[in-house]
């Protein structure tokens, strides 16, 4: 799962960050509202976590332009500021959750896992896909009631794709998603061929059908037409 952190106090944004990443998820990190907007612009994220007060502009202006760019990702707001306006504010521009600080972070966790829930299965803590069930928060899958085991980069490739089943996906997309911002300086693509074909064999192998598409140049579809 990739995340974006905008929070512009240094030791707090290392902070979490670490603990995020050391959860197992990718997590981006900038301090100010022009570094959001670029972020926000250009790479897509599944959850963002941003803080009201920043740097050349305000957290609810980004969550004005997450919405005006129609963006599918989850919204936490993390602030100081615990005034009851500032919630309602925040609620009504379309943000799913309002932390206040200070905070525990395996709370924070847990409101990220709960969005995603939300977002991706309904409020199940797991999702069906004809034979295919997958439960995200223990990154298990199975194949007809039989476990599938996926390294972690597979797994995430796996709901990647899942989650945007029916879209068509560039390889590059789905790079940036795995790896980060960075990977899009990244000469080819190619290494993505191993991923997929591995997430594949393993679901075949256990009776699933191939619900993985490969798009002649563009990248990959998850579909069951």
């Amino acid at each position: 799962m990739k995340l974006l952190l905008i929070e512009d106090e240094v030791a707090l944004g290392k902070v979490i960050q670490k603990y995020l990443i050391s959860e197992g998820y990718l997590c981006e990190w900038v301090q100010d509202v022009p570094e959001a907007e670029d972020k926000i612009g250009v790479y897509s994220y599944d959850c963002i976590l941003v803080d009201i007060t920043l740097p050349h502009g305000s957290g609810f202006d980004l969550i004005r332009l997450l919405k005006n760019q129609k963006s599918t990702a989850g919204i936490i707001i993390i602030s100081a500021k615990n005034a009851l306006d500032d919630k309602l504010m925040g609620l009504d521009l379309g943000s799913d959750d309002y932390l206040a600080k200070p905070f525990h972070l395996p709370e924070l966790n847990s409101r990220i896992k709960a969005i995603m829930r939300r977002r991706m299965n309904e409020g199940f803590n797991f999702i069906l896909f004809e034979e295919i069930k997958v439960v995200p928060d223990s990154m298990e899958i199975y194949v007809n009631e039989k476990p599938v085991v996926l390294t972690k980069k597979e797994f995430d490739l796996f709901m990647y794709l899942l989650s945007n089943k029916n879209r068509v996906l560039t390889k590059a997309t789905i790079a940036e998603h795995l790896y980060g911002d960075e990977i899009d300086q990244a000469d080819t693509f190619n290494f993505l061929y191993s991923h997929v074909k591995n997430v594949r064999k393993k679901l075949q192998d256990s009776g699933c059908q191939d619900y993985i598409q490969s798009v002649y140049g563009i990248g990959y579809k998850f579909s069951k037409d």
